[in-house]
């Protein structure tokens, strides 16, 4: 656990921080930007935040908040309680994280995205913001996607502006999601397109031949060589 002296030194601005703060060194809180008031910043009880976390002034996190190693979260976000974020993952300016949320390592989060309670987003997930990079008009109107609650958001996908994703839905692996996504649906390709329904996915027993692993754990699906 920090100490009340450990807290104030890496706090680079003003701020409050609850109880029970475990902070590697090399983390900094209230960061100041360019955009918000340096203390304006909330950090909820029993954070544990690994060595590289920039977190700026201007946003509030939850309890129990978790970080890998060098995540950065941008000035005006609002995170829920119950939130990981894990290595070398970008939260850019004025999202909006709910409760539970799980955010792997190498991602980014483009300004203005929202995502839901309990979402989860895989390693490398990018998302962008804005529809014509450059553009005045097009910087006016920046807006991430929306990640519903529940949803499961496969590793390297990419999520376009504007973007619904349902809840619960599933994306696959290296998907670009271009349209909406209604809820419970499993969508995949590039563009991604619906292609069955969350309920209706095969049993993972199923799927997954006889296995051992190294720890010793088995999986137990179809016999080997099975179609």
């Amino acid at each position: 656990m920090t100490s009340q002296a450990e807290v104030s030194e890496v706090f680079a601005g003003g701020g409050t921080v609850g109880d029970g703060l475990e902070a590697d060194p090399g983390v900094l809180l209230a960061y100041p930007g360019s955009r918000t008031a340096a203390g304006d910043f909330v950090l909820g009880r029993d954070a544990r935040l690994r060595t590289g976390t920039v977190l700026y002034a201007g946003s509030r996190f939850g309890a129990r908040f978790q970080t890998g190693h060098h995540v950065v979260v941008r000035e005006e976000c609002d995170v829920g309680d119950d939130v990981s974020i894990w290595s070398n993952s970008i939260v850019d300016y004025g999202c909006r994280i709910g409760n539970g949320v799980k955010i792997h390592s190498n991602c980014y989060l483009a300004q203005y995205t929202e995502v839901m309670d309990g979402a989860f987003c895989a390693p490398g997930v990018t998302v962008a913001n804005d529809l014509y990079p450059g553009q005045a008009q097009s910087a006016r109107l920046m807006s991430g996607p929306r990640i519903g609650a529940g949803a499961q958001i496969g590793v390297n996908v990419t999520l376009l502006p504007y973007v619904r994703i349902g809840d619960g839905c599933l994306v696959g692996a290296g998907s670009v999601v271009t349209r909406d996504l209604p809820a419970g649906t499993v969508a995949y390709g590039n563009p991604a397109r619906v292609r069955g329904s969350v309920a209706d996915l095969v049993a993972i027993d199923l799927r997954v031949p006889h296995h051992t692993f190294p720890d010793g754990r088995e999986a137990r699906g179809r016999p080997e060589g099975e179609a």
